[in-house]
């Protein structure tokens, strides 16, 4: 299964993208004309946590013998998650478990002294015969605070200067503090990680609510004409979307408009023209049905056979201008029916009577009575072709469920057999007007593809909506879903 993102989170990801991108670029571009050194993250914070930490290293090592400053180390590297050691003026351990100093740490050592001391081949202390194995016994005045990464995975060895005074050690002795770290946040001495995150946090709050605006305003307009389509793709066709927007959205909408509006007129005027004909031919229709009437008693036995057939056809015909006029008095929408409340369970009463179904053909279950707002006529003439068209089709293989209920804001109606079903693929098409789906809805069983599309039409008119799916494991279930009045408390049916 695909992962599906919405599209305000497809903006804000590549707006990130986009930044990270950037700052990849840039850190590049600085680091090959620069020539980054890593010392640079020793910002003024860095040096304040390393000088803290080293005070109070050198402040318990000049309170101890030189045989306890590797366990003052141990108990430091265990608090600060690094590993703390003592080097020489050469770059060599002296105290610690810090392992083999890497060649670097040592030359960075080393040039740092002789820097200090009047550049290269400078006398030390350490080179008279003698001397302490610590560095001699005048500290340089600028403080070594510096970085140096080195192996494979990385290492970071941070070296600092400091200065021991401690008696049992022979006085002041000048010595580097190191310590080794396998990040680059150094156990939180070189890189504080807290205030980083809260500063992305807020970055990432900030550009939130600064772009949400307008990645809202096009997400909306995007979901408005989402709805819009697919309420056109329904059927109905009154549906406006534009508003004041003046760039590509707004103008896609009052696209959307002027076609929604432009289907609408196409659409009501071919069915206008279906009832106008329907209107037309019930007179000479009616007329036609009295003359072979007529005939029909006054031919001879040989020849009645002929006219009772053209009164059947005459009927066949009639019947299609009967539905055609109820078709068309149902897709005229609101402007053109009564909506008001009406209780459902009348209505069920009404649709069961109108098609004279027996208790071994239809099972009704009434979860709960509500009142809905529709047009009366309509609604029982929705329901009776439904249940006409399920008993017709699938009244040989059980009896017909009618169940009908509230749902929150709508009362749902449904009617389901257990008949063959339609197959996928026609389903979406089944409410179409003429459509019939050939291997259940053939002309010699009955029906000319209105009756599902009366339905549809009847129920869109009272503002609620019609759907149907196929059942498991065969049969068809076709759902009504019809606003409830606002003052309806919703009673329940007895049991």
């Amino acid at each position: 299964m695909s992962l599906r993102l919405p599209l305000y989170a497809k903006i804000l990801l590549w707006f990130f993208l986009n930044l990270v991108g950037l700052a990849s670029v840039l850190a590049a571009i600085f680091y090959v004309q620069f020539n980054f050194n890593w010392d640079w993250l020793l910002a003024a914070g860095a040096r304040d946590r390393i000088d803290a930490v080293g005070d109070l290293i050198v402040g318990e090592l000049n309170g101890a013998p030189p045989d306890e400053w590797a366990a003052v180390l141990r108990r430091y590297s265990a608090a600060h998650r690094v590993e703390f050691g003592l080097l020489d003026e050469n770059g060599l351990l002296l105290v610690g478990d810090v392992g083999k100093v890497p060649e670097d740490a040592r030359v960075r050592v080393a040039d740092y002294v002789q820097e200090r001391r009047g550049g290269p081949g400078a006398a030390t202390a350490g080179d008279a015969p003698g001397a302490s194995r610590f560095v001699s016994k005048r500290a340089p005045h600028r403080a070594l605070r510096a970085i140096v990464r080195s192996g494979a995975p990385a290492q970071y060895w941070l070296l600092a200067s400091a200065e021991i005074d401690n008696l049992l050690a022979g006085g002041p002795l000048w010595v580097v503090l190191v310590a080794r770290a396998e990040s680059i946040s150094g156990g939180g001495l070189i890189i504080n990680p807290k205030p980083w995150l809260a500063l992305g946090g807020g970055a990432v709050v900030f550009s939130l609510l600064f772009w949400l605006p307008l990645v809202g305003s096009i997400t909306g307009a995007v979901a408005r004409m989402t709805q819009a389509t697919r309420q056109i793709a329904d059927g109905r066709f009154d549906v406006r979307i534009a508003g004041r927007r003046r760039d590509e959205l707004g103008a896609l909408g009052e696209a959307i408009d002027q076609m929604a509006g432009r289907l609408d007129g196409y659409v009501k005027g071919q069915k206008r023209f279906l009832g106008d004909i329907a209107h037309e031919l019930c007179s000479p229709l009616a007329r036609l049905q009295m003359a072979l009437g007529v005939l029909e008693q006054r031919v001879s036995k040989d020849q009645s056979a002929y006219v009772r057939s053209a009164s059947e056809k005459a009927e066949q015909i009639a019947a299609l201008v009967a539905e055609l006029l109820s078709f068309s008095k149902a897709s005229f929408g609101t402007s053109a029916v009564r909506i008001e409340p009406v209780v459902l369970s009348e209505i069920l009463e009404a649709a069961v009577r109108r098609e004279g179904a027996d208790s071994g053909q239809l099972r009704r279950v009434l979860r709960e009575d509500c009142v809905v707002l529709a047009d009366r006529e309509l609604l029982v003439r929705a329901l009776a072709n439904l249940l006409r068209n399920a008993l017709r089709h699938a009244g040989a293989s059980g009896p017909i469920l009618l169940e009908a209920g509230a749902d929150g804001a709508k009362a749902v109606i449904t009617v389901s057999d257990s008949g063959p079903g339609v197959p996928e693929s026609e389903l979406p098409r089944i409410f179409d007007a003429f459509y019939r789906v050939d291997t259940a809805r053939m002309r010699e069983t009955g029906g000319i593809g209105l009756g599902l599309a009366i339905v549809k039409a009847s129920v869109d008119a009272c503002g609620g909506t019609v759907s149907a799916r196929n059942r498991a494991p065969h049969g068809l279930e076709v759902a009504l879903r019809i606003p409830r009045s606002a003052s309806d408390s919703g009673p329940t049916a007895p049991e």
